[in-house]
């Protein structure tokens, strides 16, 4: 008997359930790529592939069924890139059903180190380096699918900031891509295979691309540090804990959303040449942290508690009023945010100044109840808004994970 052919243009013009049933009926043996053997080496069709370079780090696989979609809890990777996607004029809600299954089938693919459906570089699939895919519904998408009764209320456009200077070109979007990988090949060509398909239902509004230290630059674990020379993301609430399940994972509110969580993503500029013109003491007192350990200035170790009442012998706060570690404190654990930060530079202003900054990505289970809140601080009176300038903005739910045979969104959508 004849084996069915399966292509993207059958997925995308045919029905999605039985498109997906196909999928789930076509073996392993039948699939373009038939997976790794244990000696090391790829098969690709009927031939065979020497992947010498093969090493622990790149055949690193993060699982991507679950309660919660991969590359939240996930330590963070050393590429990103984040996709903002705007859905065709007419994307009514089952052609939004039919792209969610269609890119979750690439992105489970991908990530588990198989060529998605028709890969046309099957090789470049081999290594996923702990790859993750994660997705996001902005409030557009909502209104097109119909279900604009079932969307959160804190998922809109932030409110207007004083320190804000938006662009258009980084703000907003109907349907986020997070994708991540500690090889930038496996990234790009996650991203490029996912594009393919959701081309077809969407249009690419932004790409923004970011770094952080590779594995091998640091012990894993360690704060990271930004181009500003700051230790980055020190009051983080650690993955497994209480703490973090309840600052981070949906347990209140819509059904469908539960074990999911939100994200607001901000591209904040950091204007590095007056940075680099304040001295040492000026850039600590604004931080209110030491640049060289982390410490807090009343403290010795990074992971110090700030003393907030400590006085100067003048009589003056030692750690500022307006010090960014103040300003952005929390002190109800289960009211933090996660900070999931990368670096990003765009090269050279014609002047000659660096283009640079943060894509800060900071998830929470409540954007109104945990992330407003210290934004708002933060706008008011941070010494640190001197230097950072926040440029794009976007705020997106982010579903739950899904088992084998499931769809992201399907909580939402099915």
């Amino acid at each position: 008997m004849r084996e069915p052919q399966l292509t993207r243009r059958g997925l995308l013009a045919g029905g999605a359930a039985t498109a997906v049933g196909a999928l789930a009926a076509c073996a392993p043996e039948q699939a373009v790529f038939s997976g790794r053997s244990v000696s090391g080496t790829a098969s690709v069709g009927t031939a065979s592939v020497e992947t010498a370079s093969d090493v622990a780090g790149g055949l690193a696989v993060e699982p991507f069924h679950g309660l919660h979609q991969a590359g939240i809890a996930t330590p963070p990777q050393a590429h990103a890139v984040f996709v903002g996607l705007d859905l065709l004029p007419g994307t009514d809600r089952e052609a939004v059903v039919r792209m969610m299954q269609l890119l979750t089938d690439d992105a489970r693919r991908l990530t588990g180190g198989r060529p998605a459906l028709a890969d046309t570089e099957p090789e470049l699939a081999v290594l996923p380096s702990r790859l993750t895919v994660t997705f996001g519904f902005g409030p557009g998408l909502f209104a097109a699918a119909g279900v604009e009764n079932r969307r959160p209320a804190s998922i809109a456009p932030l409110p207007a900031f004083t320190i804000d200077k938006l662009r258009k070109e980084w703000t907003g979007a109907d349907l986020l891509l997070q994708i991540c990988a500690d090889d930038a090949l496996a990234l790009t060509h996650a991203l490029r295979m996912i594009i393919k398909d959701a081309r077809s239902f969407t249009r690419a509004r932004w790409t923004q691309r970011g770094f952080r230290h590779s594995p091998q630059t640091q012990t894993p674990g360690l704060t990271q540090r930004n181009l500003m020379g700051q230790l980055d993301g020190t009051v983080n609430p650690q993955p497994g804990t209480p703490d973090f399940d309840r600052a981070v994972w949906v347990s209140e509110g819509p059904g469908w959303l539960h074990g999911g969580t939100t994200l607001v993503l901000r591209r904040i500029r950091a204007e590095l040449e007056t940075w680099d013109a304040a001295d040492r003491v000026a850039r600590e007192f604004t931080i209110g942290r030491r640049l060289d350990t982390g410490a807090p200035l009343t403290g010795r170790k990074e992971h110090d508690e700030p003393d907030f009442d400590r006085l100067t012998p003048a009589g003056f706060p030692v750690i500022s009023e307006q010090a960014h570690i103040r300003r952005a404190h929390v002190q109800d654990p289960g009211l933090r945010i996660l900070r999931r930060v990368y670096n990003y530079d765009e090269g050279l202003t014609p002047e000659g100044h660096a283009d640079s900054g943060l894509l800060f990505a900071s998830y929470q289970a409540d954007v109104a109840r945990q992330f407003l809140p210290i934004q708002k601080r933060l706008a008011e009176a941070d010494l640190l808004n001197q230097w950072t300038t926040p440029i794009g903005s976007a705020v997106f739910a982010i579903p739950p994970g899904c088992s084998p045979s499931g769809w992201i969104g399907e909580t939402l959508l099915s």
